[in-house]
């Protein structure tokens, strides 16, 4: 949703939902109200994937790229023919080769620290909040691995994968499955539906402009930006 900030990209996915929706003006009023919510929810996800781009799961190295690949089979091409040929030219070579691949990855590191520090910085100048405070979570969190352990009905760690869908399952249907209820008394609630309006167009823009960002998406995978960034 970041990608809609930049005018560019906003104005082409305005642009795109407008003539998509155009088309919409022209639809059967008799069709199945499903249909046309389906070909509403179409026109709105088709531009979003043309224009945005999906953002890429954090790596826990972000500064690790092709040419950082090529110094590792480099170093690995090195030491397989020490392996296969021992003699001390062999060693020599293989020990250049990995100071040379340290000090690449340790100025690479540092360029990418440098970077973002300078990166958070001028957020802070600019008053990007969101952004700001992403980059010191950065820095804070670090590399965490996965935890896959749970805990089962008697408080003991479960960490196999089988144990733990067991465990979920018992937790679950328990907490689904009432036991002891006999009768479910239904009580019978009257209500009167009061005569409202249509509501007009700036009403309705109204509520538009007041959808929380930031948040997410429901079934139907529309964010609450796409809505807004969509123009008139």
């Amino acid at each position: 949703m970041r990608k809609l900030n930049e005018s560019e990209v906003r104005e082409e996915y305005q642009i795109d939902i407008t003539n998509r929706f155009a088309s919409l003006e022209n639809a059967n009023v008799d069709e199945d109200v499903n249909r046309t919510w389906e070909n509403i929810k179409e026109n709105m996800q088709t531009p979003a994937k043309e224009s945005l781009v999906l953002h890429g799961l954090n790596q826990n190295k972000p500064w690790f790229d092709e040419e950082c690949l090529g110094f590792l089979d480099q170093r690995k091409r090195t030491k397989l023919q020490w392996i296969q040929d021992p003699r001390q030219s062999n060693v020599d070579i293989l020990n250049v080769v990995r100071r040379e691949v340290s000090r690449y990855f340790k100025d690479k590191m540092k360029a990418y620290l440098r970077d973002k520090i300078e990166e958070i910085q001028t957020n802070g100048k600019i008053q990007i909040i969101r952004e700001l405070y992403r980059g010191f979570n950065d820095f804070k969190k670090g590399y965490q691995p996965r935890c896959n352990i749970v805990k089962d009905e008697k408080d003991n760690l479960v960490a196999d994968s089988h144990s733990i869908v067991a465990s979920c399952r018992n937790y679950f249907y328990q907490l689904f499955n009432v036991h002891g209820v006999k009768e479910v008394i239904q009580a019978e609630i009257h209500t009167a539906e009061p005569l409202v309006t249509e509501p007009s167009a700036a009403e309705f823009e109204l509520a538009i402009n007041k959808l929380k960002c930031y948040k997410t998406s429901g079934i139907d995978h529309i964010p609450a930006e796409m809505i807004k960034a969509g123009g008139r």
